[in-house]
């Protein structure tokens, strides 16, 4: 057992809990202000033009609550789904030894997210049914990966010797997961499941053509009516919420990374 090495474990131990640095920073707060001031400059643009009948229908308060409803369900499914499988997934793989079989059991994520998720959703919507399971399967396959790397990159990055002295300090392989492996993979483990949930958002538009409901709906229906001002109030919004996902996961990930990692 090495000193580094103890130290290491004792530092993690003891830190786990306590990532409260200084957190309440003005330039924390850059991202949502900036985003206020690009919703509110939408909306008098939006509310200074005169709309037609067509676009009266689309851009009104009920619709477009209910798509941003939609769309953010499916999000948070799609990203809590992907944690629950992902992870687990990632720290089995991490303790086979075989490298053969992860590289198959990478592969087989990485054809999900190699495959446009248009195809995706298609493929499954001709073999299964339309609707919002089958979308909410396909953003799962299409968002995979990341998670299920960075879990697996996490876990193998953990210092060999940091293992062998948590051994001989007495404790269980569990243990030695849970308070050891885990808590040093916790920032990789998240930037996958960050990069996953953004994945999600922009994904996630295409769910419409399976009538799955979304901000995707917005964006076709200007697209295919030749109507602008809905074109770019669905793809601004959606926009929005993928930047303000992405503040929020960084935020999340910064609360619970560890104090020294």
């Amino acid at each position: 057992m090495t000193i580094q090495a103890t130290e290491a474990i004792l530092t993690v131990s003891s830190q786990m809990p306590n990532s409260r640095r200084r957190f309440f920073t003005a330039r924390r707060f850059v991202t949502p202000l900036v985003l206020v001031l690009v919703l509110a400059a939408l909306l008098l643009w939006v509310s200074s033009l005169s709309l037609d009948s067509i676009e009266q229908r689309t851009l009104n308060w009920h619709f477009v609550v209910t798509r941003i409803r939609e769309h953010l369900g499916l999000t948070v499914a799609t990203s809590a789904l992907v944690a629950v499988l992902a992870i687990p997934a990632g720290i089995a793989l991490s303790r086979i030894k075989s490298r053969a079989v992860q590289s198959v059991a990478l592969g087989l994520a990485n054809i999900g997210q190699a495959t446009p998720v248009i195809g995706v959703i298609i493929l499954l919507a001709i073999l299964w049914q339309t609707g919002y399971a089958t979308a909410l399967v396909a953003l799962v396959i299409y968002t995979f990966l990341p998670v299920l790397s960075n879990t697996l990159i996490g876990l193998q990055q953990v210092d060999e010797s940091v293992r062998e002295s948590a051994i001989g300090m007495g404790m269980t392989p569990n243990q030695v997961l849970r308070r050891i492996e885990l808590p040093l993979a916790t920032p990789v483990i998240l930037a996958g499941l960050r990069t996953s949930i953004v994945f999600a958002v922009g994904a996630a538009t295409v769910a419409t053509f399976i009538n799955a409901g979304g901000l995707g709906d917005l964006i076709v229906n200007g697209l295919t009516l030749q109507r602008f001002p809905v074109l770019i109030t669905g793809a601004v919004l959606v926009a929005c919420i993928a930047v303000l996902i992405d503040w929020i996961a960084g935020v999340a990930e910064d609360l619970l990374r560890p104090q020294g990692i």
